[in-house]
């Protein structure tokens, strides 16, 4: 039987073992049952998977992750939160409880404890910090399967947009490289305590086995980005040329855009995914 199947319910556990949200970690806690069953549903959740959750707080996901995963790891920077996911999660002996920083944490090692199930992973991130997560899990190298977050709707839609938008930028690309994604539905404000003062968004990246386009050498193509989209309104000539982490001279980029069949004045927030990296093959 489910213990933490309504708002009450959860509100009475996080009393009880004296919770308070943490601003420092950005912690606003999901208490609304058809989206925390939404999001377990969208991430296709099975006795084959392997879970790894970011941030349980209190615990509301994670107990649904256990009911349907054949195992669930849920790591938790904030040691208030122990006590209540120990609580919640004693009938379940298919869940560890991690209590670490995860951009701290080596994902090969946890992906490693449970072999030859699917690895997903599952989480409400932290709103402050979504980028650099969703970034390391994505470079890490880790073979997921996919990756369901609920982020700021802003993010959401910045991960998933296309050239000529203003969302458009490095997530956008380094998201679109190692996965496909795809915005599950929208969750108001009214859905967490306390409430955060955005929207916010369930998005599922569905890891590719190979990234839809070829690049010699992906480290330098993401400096690349980065560099373009630091000064946006800049060419990419003139966004490239100063930049310490490429430094590629102007006439350089000017010939490759050229040979690309591309205006020398462009900007890299015109280019597209198979554009960079084709770019990134004549520069290098």
């Amino acid at each position: 039987m489910a213990k933490l199947r309504s708002k009450g319910a959860t509100m009475d556990l996080v009393r009880r073992h004296n919770i308070t949200a943490k601003k420092k970690f950005g912690q606003n806690f999901l208490t609304d049952d058809s989206v925390l069953d939404e999001i377990v549903a969208a991430a296709g959740v099975c006795e084959d998977d392997h879970v790894i959750e970011i941030g349980p707080g209190p615990g509301a996901l994670t107990e649904r992750l256990a009911e349907h995963a054949g195992h669930v790891t849920a790591i938790e920077i904030d040691a208030q939160m122990i006590p209540a996911l120990e609580e919640i999660l004693s009938g379940h002996d298919n869940v560890e409880v991690i209590c670490a920083d995860v951009m701290k944490t080596d994902m090969h090692v946890i992906a490693e404890k449970i072999p030859g199930k699917n690895l997903k992973v599952v989480a409400n991130l932290p709103y402050y910090i979504t980028t650099p997560i969703v970034t390391s899990l994505l470079e890490s190298g880790v073979k997921y399967k996919s990756i369901t977050v609920m982020v700021q709707t802003e993010v959401a839609q910045r991960m998933q947009t296309g050239p000529g938008s203003k969302d458009y930028g490095a997530l956008s690309l380094a998201v679109q490289y190692y996965s496909k994604p795809e915005i599950i539905t929208d969750v108001p404000p009214e859905s967490f305590f306390p409430m955060p003062g955005v929207g916010s968004s369930v998005i599922r990246l569905d890891l590719y086995e190979k990234p839809p386009v070829s690049v010699s050498d992906d480290a330098l193509m993401f400096r690349i980005i980065k560099a373009s989209f630091m000064q946006r309104r800049k060419t990419l000539q003139n966004a490239l040329k100063n930049n310490p982490d490429v430094r590629i001279p102007a006439e350089k980029t000017a010939a490759a855009l050229e040979s690309m069949g591309v205006s020398p004045m462009i900007r890299g927030e015109a280019l597209t995914l198979e554009q960079f990296a084709r770019f990134t093959d004549l520069v290098k």
